[in-house]
Order: structure tokens, then C-alpha cells, then sequence
């Protein structure tokens, strides 16, 4: 059976796997390359369009962080750091969020395809892109942080508010969704939604009760939720949150970071999700027929990831893969049974049906007290879209992407 056809974007750089953040990193940019050679085993490049994304430059970067900040990652490398020393302490970079070679390259490959795949469809050439090697969600305005450094999702937002008036980004990694969330924390033209585990846990941040500031009080949703959630239970919160914030906010279009280490297994996460539990979250927002865009993120353990993101372009792409695994160059990653298929786990599941329910009501609650979309006038674009190169960069958006107070 296949499904309603919707022309998709598929953005890959072939370089994108030789990058390292160093040999005992779980962070893989590898990865990227382990799907992209399923797809094409799988022919669902033939179902998309094919993209090499252009390479972002430092005046892309610097729309949402600072010129120092974006200097610093074009100037650094591993031979120079000792010459960066004050920096590195500046800019949270260190263990993490390692200096590697090649790291300017990296993000502009990154960000170059989450600000393509905005262009794709502000265009109207596409009604679905996918940039993999995106997604990197806890990059700040001026630091790395949790192996991210270019906030891609905020510079794809950025382009996509030149032409639509209302963005939503939805982020189901197990970490907290931080960066987009501050970037946009006092605005309401851009709705930030986040799944993860909340309670002594990286990034510390994501609270329920964190909801916005001013213009922005309640378009920020935090759903924190527990150890051990299972697809049954993370769809019960997931469907009924994300259709009321449809319902009310309207969005033009959406951003859904699909980060993996919210699978059971992974080396970082402590969820229970199943690959088909995962791909029902892509396949839920996709129902809604709004243009979308759909990026990466966390996952660390490599063969599953390179399975679930597979797996969720051939949703995009309306195709239904077989489970049996086509014969690929990293054959050798899926054995034992060597299926696209990621199972859940036999570990306990922490959320109970009363917390989840809780969750639900306050989430909704909220989302009662924010303006019905349809009322709302269109207003100019964000002021940063208006600034010349010196204003942008003196300015640096403070009215749609001021830090978090």
C-alpha cells in the first residue's frame, strides 16, 4: 500500500561523514552517511529530490549567533587551541562539544540544509524536506553545547518567517529542545514544542511550567516526562498535545527534530520507544498536510538510528519499505537479524496514566490563553529581516530571539 504523494526534498552532503568529533565521542556524524545508504538501497532516492545543500556561510551563522562566536569556530582548529584557550572557556567548548578538524565545515554543511530545506518551502518547490545532518537544538545565541555549535533549527525558523507568519517546532529527542526554545521565547509567531526527560538530566531545563515571556507567554510547550515511556504511552500525550496546538495556533509551517536517543537502547537516552513508535510521531505531524520540515538531532547508537531515519523518509516519501534490510555498505552494523526494525525494551515505564493525564490538562490549559490564530492581524517580519549587515549584527534580534531570562 502506498500513501498520498507529497513532493519531498532530500538534502545530503556526501562529506558529511567524514567529520569526527574524536574516536571515543558517541556523537557520529557517520551516521548521516549510514542513512543515506539505505535510502538509495531502498530506491527511495529516486521517490525525492535529491539536494546537495549549499555550504551556510559566517553572515548565515551570525543571523542568530554572535560575530565573535562564529569567528571563533571559522578561526579554531585542533592545532590552534592552544591560542584559543580564554575562548574555548568563553564559548563551552572543551569535552562535549570538542574542537575538531573541519568543525566551520560541519555546521555549514548542517545548517546549509536545514536553511535549504526553509527555502525549499518557502519557494513552494516542495511540500516536505529532510536535512538529517540537522537538528543540532542546544546551540546557543553565543556557546556550543551538548555536541551542538550552529543552532540550524533556529536559522531555518528565521527563513521561514520571511514569508509565513506562524512556525511551529515540535522536537521528540529525549533532551530537552534548549536553544530553539531561547531563541524564540518572546515571540508568538514561532511555537516551540518539546518531548523529553525532565529531572537531573542534560540540559536541566524544560519544565512545565516554563511556557514563554512576554509576547511569547504560553508558545512555549514543555511536556517533560519520565523514564521508561513506551509507544503507547508517549503517543497518548503526543497526539492529543500536538492536534490541540494545531487546532489553536494554526501554523504555517512546522520544524520536527527527530532525534533517535528517545529509542529504547540508546547509549544516552533512558526511553522505551520502538522504531514504530518513534516514525508515528513523523507520521502524525505529516497527516496535517502543512509543509514541513524534518531534521535529526541526538542518537548514538548508530545502527538504530541509521534504521529509524530510513525508516521515517520512506513515510515521508509515502513508501513502505520491507523489513528485510536491501544489501548496503554497512551490512555488517544490522546483525544479527539484520531487519529495519528497532524493538522496544522490558524496562519499567515511570509514567503513570494519572501524570501523563496532568501533563495534558496543563498543557491544554495554557494553550486556551494564547490568541485563536485566525484572529491574529499579520504583523511586519521580524525586525532582523529588515536590518542592514551592521544593524543585524549590533542588534542581533533581541525581539524574536532574546535569550532566556
Amino acid at each position: 500500500m502506498k500513501h498520498s504523494r507529497k513532493k519531498v526534498s532530500y538534502f545530503y552532503d556526501a562529506d558529511v561523514g567524514n567529520f569526527h568529533y574524536g574516536p571515543q565521542h558517541v556523537m557520529k556524524p557517520h551516521r548521516v552517511r549510514m542513512v543515506h545508504n539505505l535510502v538509495v538501497n531502498y530506491g527511495l532516492h529516486e521517490k525525492m529530490n535529491v539536494i546537495t545543500p549549499f555550504r551556510a556561510t559566517k553572515d548565515d551563522m551570525t543571523r542568530c549567533h554572535t560575530d565573535e562566536y562564529i569567528d571563533f569556530l571559522y578561526r579554531v582548529t585542533p592545532d590552534t587551541m592552544d591560542k584559543f584557550q580564554t575562548h574555548q572557556l568563553k564559548f563551552n567548548v572543551g569535552d562535549d562539544s570538542p574542537v575538531f578538524e573541519g568543525i566551520f565545515e560541519f555546521c555549514s554543511i548542517s545548517a546549509g540544509g536545514s536553511i535549504g530545506a526553509a527555502q525549499e518551502l518557502n519557494s513552494g518547490d516542495t511540500d516536505i524536506a529532510v536535512n538529517w545532518a540537522g537538528g543540532l537544538h542546544h546551540a546557543k545565541k553565543r556557546e556550543a553545547s551538548g555536541f551542538c555549535y550552529v543552532n540550524d533549527i533556529a536559522l531555518a525558523i528565521l527563513e521561514l518567517l520571511k514569508f509565513r507568519q506562524r512556525v511551529l517546532y515540535i522536537d521528540i529527542d529525549v533532551h530537552h529542545g534548549d536553544g530553539v526554545e531561547e531563541f524564540f521565547y518572546t515571540t508568538d509567531r514561532v511555537m516551540t514544542c518539546s518531548f523529553h526527560k525532565f529531572g537531573e538530566f542534560f540540559p536541566g531545563t524544560g519544565h512545565i511550567k516554563d511556557t514563554g515571556i512576554g509576547k511569547g507567554k504560553n508558545y512555549a510547550v514543555n511536556v517533560p516526562l519520565r523514564d521508561g515511556i513506551t509507544d503507547e504511552t508517549y503517543a497518548s500525550v503526543f497526539r492529543p498535545v500536538i492536534s490541540h496546538i494545531i487546532q489553536w495556533f494554526r501554523p504555517e509551517a512546522i520544524i520536527l527534530q527527530c532525534g533517535t536517543d528517545s529509542l529504547a537502547g540508546d547509549r544516552l537516552g533512558c526511553f522505551n520507544l520502538s522504531m514504530k513508535g518513534h516514525s508515528d510521531c513523523v507520521r502524525f505531524v505529516k497527516s496535517f498536510g502543512i509543509p514541513m520540515i524534518c531534521v535529526g538531532g541526538g542518537g548514538y547508537t548508530v545502527r538504530n538510528v541509521a534504521r529509524v531515519w530510513t525508516y521515517e523518509t520512506g513515510i515521508l516519501a509515502g513508501e513502505d519499505l520491507p523489513e528485510d534490510l536491501p544489501y548496503n555498505d554497512y551490512l555488517q552494523y544490522f546483525g544479527p537479524d539484520y531487519k529495519l526494525n528497532v524493538l522496544a525494551n522490558n524496562m519499567e515505564n515511570h509514567n503513570s496514566r494519572q501524570y501523563l493525564d496532568s501533563i495534558i490538562a496543563e498543557v491544554v490549559d495554557n494553550l486556551r490563553n494564547i490568541s485563536f490564530a485566525p484572529s491574529v492581524q499579520m504583523q511586519d517580519v521580524p525586525k532582523e529581516l529588515e536590518f542592514s549587515e551592521k544593524e543585524k549584527r549590533e542588534a542581533e534580534a533581541d525581539d524574536v530571539m532574546d535569550e532566556r531570562v
